[in-house]
């Protein structure tokens, strides 16, 4: 990270964790204590580890971890992770159709399970299909790789579509509450159609939510492979930003050793400094990859979600299949 992107960081959360000098002791300045979170964040390393090199107990380096992590969701999150308004999603549909030609998509979406340590009394919950603790990391991506909008901590037990539907992310998607535009015309077209998000195959379809066909149907018809390239396509981009996020903050490379809440911080706290680095990139010029999709050490795939559609979502779909057919 660049000086000057650290220093604008600690400018923002300074009031936050600056602690004042007690019984003639010195306390742990503002900027050390961002350079410990963040030494922690982009590398995983033990709290013992980090201790050591910054000459602090393991107690203190856990205290400022948490401490650092609520300064940036409180004073970042509102800047670099908005609640998305109605602006927000237009303009993520504009990119998707000026820059993957899938036109109507307002966001990307998937979920990969985050692995944790054991956690007391609700383990069970936590346990994955691969025999492993995790939480589920939920997330809808624009089309320039930063996230639209973030839930995290779904219980690691569930399916991909199964997380989403019970999320408050998702539950607000079913009940309509999450300011996505009104329906509009795909482009040639007389019909309005509506926004929707993209997903894979472990989402269920919905009429806000596109997935593809099912190989065996799309391999004997040209019409439908079509929609699925278009889709797969324009779908990579949450894949990518999975990926660019594993890379910077490889914190994710190991299972998380703290309680489930703090997990959740920490996940939440590299998504929003995720986002705060997407900006200076396209404010300022390619700085990482941004077609880096290996993140398979860092997060685990999730199940698929065998819920039948509805007509009105078979319908939506039809749209799109014929409007990439013409």
């Amino acid at each position: 990270m660049k000086i000057a992107y650290f220093d604008e960081i600690v400018n923002l959360i300074r009031e936050d964790i600056s602690k004042l000098d007690i019984n003639f002791r010195e306390s742990i300045s503002a900027e050390e204590r961002l350079a410990i979170t963040l030494r922690f964040l982009a590398t995983g390393d033990s709290f013992s580890t980090i201790g050591h090199s910054y000459r602090v107990g393991f107690s203190t380096v856990s205290t400022i971890i948490n401490e650092v992590c609520e300064a940036i969701r409180k004073r970042l999150q509102p800047i670099y992770l908005p609640e998305p308004t109605t602006e927000i999603w237009q303009k993520s549909a504009e990119d998707f159709l000026n820059m993957w030609q899938f036109p109507n998509c307002i966001g990307s979406l998937d979920g990969k399970h985050v692995t944790i340590k054991c956690p007391g009394k609700t383990g069970s919950n936590h346990f994955c299909y691969l025999k492993k603790f995790s939480i589920v990391l939920m997330a809808i991506v624009d089309a320039n790789y930063k996230f639209i909008c973030i839930d995290v901590g779904g219980y690691g037990k569930n399916s991909d579509g199964g997380i989403f539907e019970n999320s408050n992310m998702g539950q607000r998607f079913e009940a309509g509450l999450m300011n996505v535009p009104e329906d509009k015309n795909l482009p040639g077209q007389v019909e309005p159609c509506p926004h929707v998000l993209i997903g894979d195959e472990a989402f269920a379809l919905k009429s806000f939510l596109m997935r593809p066909f099912p190989y065996k149907q799309s391999r004997s018809d040209r019409r439908k492979e079509n929609y699925n390239t278009r889709l797969c396509r324009a779908r990579r981009v949450v894949e990518n930003a999975f990926g660019i996020l594993a890379q910077k903050w490889r914190v994710f490379f190991r299972p998380i050793e703290t309680k489930v809440e703090t997990t959740i911080s920490i996940v939440e706290t590299c998504c929003i400094l995720h986002n705060f680095l997407r900006t200076k990139v396209n404010q300022q010029g390619r700085e990482f990859s941004e077609t880096e999709e290996n993140s398979g050490r860092a997060f685990i795939n999730i199940e698929r979600d065998p819920r039948r559609a509805t007509n009105l979502a078979f319908s939506t779909r039809e749209k799109f299949v014929n409007y990439f057919n013409i």
